[in-house]
């Protein structure tokens, strides 16, 4: 259990929570590079690029309804609640989520961006059309022929520019920034404790490792989510 003392987020005004996998660990989300991740079982290049997709979309969308199958049966955990409780309390929280689970959401958080989209998120590039489905199965194929694509970042992709660019500004202007279970390795999201700093807020990491970018952060808690979270949301209402 870490010692370290941590601010609170009552004390703040424009808060951003910024997560990764390891804030859905405790509910059991897989993940998808570590030790046994689904990487490790399957080959990214079949199943979760725009070319597998254009080569083969019906074996493309049976994996992914594999993969909303396990994330389905997940349910939020504490800290997901307890960021919630943030949010529901104080009208200037956000939070900006490597996670394409949901997981936020279900807790109840309105105000989320998804960086790398929404595993229940699915997109027609014939007609730009988007919407969300937690229908598992998905059925890909739409009635007029064409597919429904998985409105996620797959290898090789691009993140969206709308996105990222209400992600740096939120994250430019807060004056809390606390990092949950991120790894620091995937860009252009582990830039984003650089913009923090240059906009003066106070930053926290939460990970039970250090990162690459520990140096940048006023205070590393090396703990769960839950126990970090529990301490810095005391005395909310």
């Amino acid at each position: 259990m870490s010692s370290v003392e941590l601010p609170r987020v009552s004390d703040f005004q424009r808060v951003v929570f910024f997560t990764g996998a390891g804030m859905s660990a405790a509910s059991g989300v897989p993940t998808y590079r570590g030790k046994g991740g689904i990487w490790k079982s399957y080959d990214y290049e079949a199943y979760a690029c725009q070319e597998a997709f254009d080569r083969d979309p019906a074996a493309v969308w049976e994996f992914h309804n594999y993969r909303r199958q396990l994330v389905g049966e997940c349910e939020p955990n504490e800290g997901h609640a307890l960021i919630a409780r943030c949010e529901a309390a104080q009208p200037a929280v956000t939070i900006v989520t490597q996670n394409i689970d949901g997981l936020h959401q279900s807790a109840g958080s309105k105000r989320v961006l998804e960086l790398h989209g929404s595993l229940w998120g699915v997109r027609c590039d014939g007609t730009g059309e988007r919407r969300l489905s937690r229908d598992i199965p998905f059925a890909g194929r739409r009635a007029d022929g064409l597919w429904w694509r998985p409105d996620i970042v797959w290898f090789g992709d691009m993140l969206r520019d709308d996105v990222i660019q209400s992600a740096l500004d939120l994250i430019g202007q807060c004056d809390l920034f606390v990092s949950i279970g991120t790894s620091a390795v995937v860009f252009p999201a582990a830039r984003m404790p650089f913009y923090a700093r240059q906009g003066g807020a106070t930053l926290v990491e939460i990970n039970p490792e250090e990162t690459p970018v520990s140096h940048l952060y006023d205070v590393c808690a090396r703990e769960s989510a839950v126990d970090a979270l529990r301490r810095m949301c005391h005395g909310l209402d």
